[in-house]
């Protein structure tokens, strides 16, 4: 059985997203087939079979996220003490050794990356290469241009 690390924040995201889907689009589309249904011969029902794939679109999304949720191991880091070490769910500050340009991810689970927000996953090449390390340590991160060095700038606890 797999365990699927979540900070607090992304839990409640899937929480919203499942209690949308169930109360808002799962009553909608069987209406939507109940009104397609009446226009007749469901053989040649676009409309009919258009609600139906959305509808099974959805079911497996409501299935999923309620996998994801069940399975969910929720971390809350700042209950957690500063330690000054990368760890799930601290946002990290990382300066690029050769041109000093710097940047801020949180390391976050699958569900919850989203890079243009500065959420990156868990798994990725950075995150595992930051995992474990403390603030003013150089981590190589393997990318496909090739390695790129960068320096622990700030770890916090948000």
């Amino acid at each position: 059985m797999t365990k699927y690390p979540m900070t607090v924040q992304g839990a409640r995201a899937l929480e919203e997203e499942l209690a949308h889907l169930t109360k808002v689009v799962r009553p909608k589309l069987s209406q939507d087939i109940g009104t397609a249904r009446e226009l007749g011969d469901l053989k040649e029902n676009a409309e009919y079979h258009a609600a139906r794939e959305q509808q099974g679109m959805v079911e497996a999304r409501i299935r999923d996220i309620e996998g994801r949720l069940q399975h969910a191991v929720i971390i809350d880091v700042t209950a957690i003490a500063h330690t000054g070490k990368v760890i799930f769910g601290t946002t990290v500050e990382i300066a690029n050794c050769e041109t000093d340009e710097s940047v801020t991810y949180q390391i976050v689970g699958e569900d919850e990356a989203d890079i243009k927000a500065g959420k990156i996953s868990v798994g990725s090449p950075i995150a595992r290469a930051l995992v474990g390390k403390e603030e003013g340590d150089v981590v190589v991160v393997v990318t496909p241009s090739g390695k790129v060095e960068y320096e622990i700038v700030e770890v916090r606890h948000l």
